[in-house]
């Protein structure tokens, strides 16, 4: 079956959970997060819930967890917490969650990031993996890098990578 033909069987109006990690961030200030709802919600997609939780592993892996086991679920999103500064715990806490990596998203957003800032894309850890039938994707926590993403990667994928983990 073509790439074409599964991403017209793919469910097109999903369920989604986001959440921003940051030790500074409101719902009131959260651009990142925003951005996300906003581009979700345009593309015919349901934001189930939305969490800002502090840049520590515990409790970015408790909130992730919480989410996902949410009745109706497809995704988590995740900004923030994603650089390699020590305070950056995104990437340890979220990938423990995944059953099964997805190397192409992050390789794909750092090479996109790579023409739009040069060789300080190679300081982004976005991944992406399933956990169980959902699928997870991490992403930075400024809007730029959110919405490269989002416009770039997520929004046109999404629906064909929840299809396939759910199979």
């Amino acid at each position: 079956m073509s790439v074409k033909e599964h991403r017209e069987q793919a469910e097109q109006s999903l369920t989604v959970a986001i959440l921003t990690v940051s030790d500074t961030r409101t719902l009131e200030n959260d651009l990142g997060g925003n951005l996300i709802q906003s581009l979700l919600e345009q593309a015919g997609h349901q934001i189930s819930e939305r969490r800002i939780v502090k840049d520590q592993s515990h409790a970015i892996r408790m909130a992730s967890t919480q989410l996902l086991e949410a009745p109706g679920v497809d995704a988590l999103l995740v900004t923030g917490g994603t650089g390699l500064a020590a305070r950056d715990q995104t990437t340890e806490a979220i990938e423990g969650l995944y059953d099964a990596r997805i190397p192409g998203y992050g390789e794909l957003f750092r090479m996109l990031s790579y023409q739009e800032i040069g060789a300080a894309a190679m300081l982004s850890r976005a991944s992406g993996g399933r956990h169980g039938q959902q699928v997870v994707l991490t992403m930075p926590g400024s809007p730029a890098g959110v919405q490269l993403a989002m416009e770039k990667l997520i929004i046109p994928e999404l629906p064909h990578l929840v299809h396939h983990a759910g199979k």
